[in-house]
């Protein structure tokens, strides 16, 4: 992994994190705004699985478990959409803050990621 697109990624899913928990508990519904800041880290981790598989052929391997990496950029990647697809249909202020929570979540699974590809030794 790259330090830069860990760091921006995180950045990204956790200020995305504060602001759609934020507008939940303020009573906002989802909105375009929420579900956007969702979409730009979905993005984000798109860009995330392009470099995981380009990494390698250029001489940047993965000191940790593969497997374990995969594993977690694979939920990582499904974890906002399943938050966009339950706000939708639930369209209530607690849709919100789950799209926030989730948000979280990919932030703190990428980090981990990052610990993963260039910290341990299998």
């Amino acid at each position: 992994m790259i330090l830069w697109l860990t760091i921006v990624q995180v950045v990204a899913a956790a200020a995305a994190g504060l602001f759609c928990v934020a507008l939940g508990l303020i009573g906002r519904r989802p909105s375009d705004w929420s579900v956007g800041a969702l979409a730009l880290v979905e993005l984000l981790l798109i860009v995330q699985v392009i470099t995981a598989v380009v990494s390698p052929l250029t001489g940047n391997p993965p000191t940790g478990d593969l497997l374990e990496y995969w594993v977690y950029l694979v939920s990582a990647v499904l974890l906002p959409i399943g938050a966009v697809l339950w706000a939708l249909m639930e369209r209530s202020r607690w849709s919100t803050v789950i799209l926030g929570v989730a948000a979280f979540a990919v932030a703190i699974m990428v980090w981990r990621m990052h610990v993963i590809w260039t910290v341990q030794v299998a």
